[in-house]
C-alpha cells in the first residue's frame, strides 16, 4: 500500500468518525433546570415539607422552603411531599497538644429524605444527603458555643441547596 493511499484511508476514517461523533451530539439536548419552559419551577412550589424536630432541621426546612417556592412559602394543597429527618453532629478535627483543647473542627449536617407524591404516595425518591461546614473553636466558650452554631446554619444552607438541585432533577424528568 502506497503512502498516498494510507493518507486518504487516514482521512477518510477520520471524516467518518468525525461525522458520526456531530450526529451523536445533534441527539443531545440541554435545558436550564429551572427554566419556565420545563415547568420545575412551578413543580417546584408544589412540594411540601414534614415538620422539622430541632433547630437544625428547622433551618434546612425554612430554607427548603424558600428556594422551592421562591419565598411564597408551603402550598395549601401540594402535589408532592418530602419527609425529611436532618441530623447534626459536631466533631473536634485539630486539638492542641499543649493545651488539649480542640481549635477547630468540623459540624456535619445530614439528611435523609423521601419525595412522594400526595394523590396516591407513591414514593419518587428517597436519598440522603450531606454538608460538611468547618469551624474553628476561639477559647472563650460562649464564642465557641456561637461559631458551632454559625457552622450549622452553613451547613443547613449547602444542605438544602444539595436537596433542592436534586428535587428539581427528579420533578424535571
Amino acid at each position: 500500500m502506497s503512502s498516498d493511499s494510507r493518507v486518504n484511508l487516514y482521512r477518510r476514517a477520520v471524516l467518518a468518525v468525525s461525522i458520526g461523533l456531530l450526529g451523536t451530539l445533534a441527539g443531545c439536548q440541554v435545558k436550564p433546570l429551572y427554566g419556565e419552559a420545563s415547568g420545575t419551577r412551578k413543580l417546584m412550589a408544589s412540594i411540601a415539607f414534614s415538620p422539622a424536630t430541632d433547630r437544625v432541621g428547622q433551618e434546612v426546612r425554612n430554607q427548603l422552603i424558600f428556594l422551592a417556592a421562591g419565598g411564597q412559602g408551603e402550598p395549601a394543597h401540594p402535589d408532592y411531599i418530602v419527609n425529611l429527618v436532618v441530623h447534626s453532629e459536631s466533631t473536634d478535627v485539630l486539638i492542641n497538644n499543649s493545651t488539649d483543647r480542640a481549635t477547630a473542627g468540623r459540624v456535619t449536617v445530614s439528611a435523609d429524605y423521601t419525595l412522594k407524591k400526595a394523590s396516591d404516595g407513591s414514593v419518587m425518591r428517597i436519598a440522603h444527603r450531606q454538608a460538611v461546614a468547618l469551624v474553628d473553636f476561639p477559647t472563650q466558650e460562649f464564642a465557641k458555643l456561637r461559631a458551632v452554631r454559625d457552622a450549622e446554619n452553613r451547613g443547613a444552607r449547602e444542605l438544602a441547596e444539595l436537596i433542592s438541585a436534586d428535587l428539581a432533577s427528579i420533578l424535571a424528568r
